[in-house]
């Protein structure tokens, strides 16, 4: 029994939710989202109570499965078309600088070469100043993975803690070998 897929989604004011066969279409004030649902799960919207009910045909594993990751991704759609979401990075290093520079995000992090990652579309990336990069966004999946992606650029390391990471991410520093 899921736990999770039984309970219904509740539609924050200021929402759209639409449902058109297996596609579910999310509008709110931060942007509009839409997903194809498995065929093993059942999205339904009650406009009455304001909530998304999604349910099973049977209790195979993989309909188990996704009965709760349908309901997971839609209300992550309706947090997301309506407040949105964050990710903060941090740059920590001496000399080690982000900008925006039009539809690109450039990173001098201790390479030879400045690093560019390209901004995907609907995301808002700002560098409020030279050492903290935010990303934000209605989609978590696409926030989070493009933190991801500039944070792979130049990993936190152990010795002096010199990298890009999450803001308040911990980073265990490690003795150099005069310790010993």
């Amino acid at each position: 029994m899921s736990r999770i897929g039984n309970k219904p989604v509740p539609v924050i004011d200021g929402v759209q939710v639409s449902v058109n066969g297996s596609m579910v279409s999310v509008e709110g004030p931060k942007g509009k989202l839409s997903i194809e649902h498995r065929p093993e799960v059942s999205v339904s919207y009650d406009s009455d109570s304001k909530e998304i009910v999604v349910s099973r045909s049977n209790d195979d594993r993989h309909s188990r499965a996704f009965h709760g990751l349908t309901r997971a991704l839609l209300a992550n759609m309706v947090q997301g078309v309506k407040e949105g979401y964050e990710k903060r990075l941090e740059i920590v290093g001496v000399g080690y600088v982000g900008q925006i520079q039009g539809d690109t995000l450039s990173l001098r992090v201790g390479l030879a070469n400045e690093l560019k990652k390209k901004i995907p579309v609907g995301l808002d990336v700002t560098c409020p100043d030279q050492n903290h990069v935010v990303v934000q966004g209605c989609d978590k999946q696409l926030v989070g993975q493009f933190a991801a992606e500039v944070r792979a650029l130049r990993k936190p390391e152990p010795y002096k803690g010199k990298g890009i990471r999450y803001e308040g991410e911990y980073v265990k520093i490690k003795p150099g070998k005069a310790a010993t």
